[in-house]
């Protein structure tokens, strides 16, 4: 079971590499939400009910529920267009995410370690990868936290592949995630209208010193 939700999860990543609207973008964070915390169910089995709790928090309360909701929060307060305008096109970014995921294939089986988990392995470093892809080539500030929001649930998905024996190393991880994510975000709601009429990212070239 966890096989299939951790293929479906890479294949929103393929999907996201096409998306044009911010409405598809924040669908598919709040699917991955509910996928991860799918995961985490069946892998952290074994731990208390502390650290499900806070599995629980992370995943449905912050990442399905409460992001979502910041994010359009954000898009409505500075009147971003709904449209994610990346640099390339749609089809060249869906082979790139798809070469992605292949290499990160490739690359789990040159890895000859019987601790590794090759599927959590290739799916959450294809997260990594497509999420930093996102945020260089797409134009406007808002679609880099969400590429920034991909990377952390890779960075989550990392940290499941410990986390039975490790349960507070994961635990650590959520925090900081929780505190990051909120820092970033809270930034963007309180300053990017301010400082920025235009939320394309071209525009930070006319900042000065």
């Amino acid at each position: 079971m966890i096989n299939v939700l951790l293929i479906t999860f890479a294949m929103t990543l393929i999907y996201l590499s096409i998306a044009n609207r911010m409405g598809s973008y924040i669908k598919i964070l709040v699917f991955q939400g509910l996928l991860l915390f799918g995961v985490s169910f069946i892998e952290l089995k074994e731990i208390n009910i502390l650290n499900l709790i806070f599995i629980l928090f992370e995943t449905i309360v912050f990442k399905t529920i409460a992001v979502p909701l910041l994010l359009n929060y954000i898009i409505r307060r500075n009147r971003i267009t709904r449209e994610v305008e990346p640099f390339l096109p749609n089809f060249i970014s869906l082979i790139i995410v798809t070469f992605i995921i292949i290499v990160t294939f490739l690359l789990s089986n040159i890895i000859e370690d019987p601790h590794l988990n090759k599927i959590y392995f290739v799916v959450a470093f294809s997260s990594l990868f497509t999420g930093l892809y996102i945020i260089i080539t797409r134009k406007k500030i808002i679609t880099h936290v969400m590429g920034f929001l991909v990377i952390e649930n890779g960075v989550f998905i990392l940290s499941l592949a410990v986390g039975n024996e490790m349960p507070m190393l994961v635990n650590t991880g959520i925090l900081l995630d929780l505190f990051v994510s909120v820092l970033v975000l809270g930034i963007f709601v309180n300053k990017i209208g301010d400082v920025l009429k235009d939320v394309d990212v071209e525009q930070l070239q006319n900042l000065k010193d």
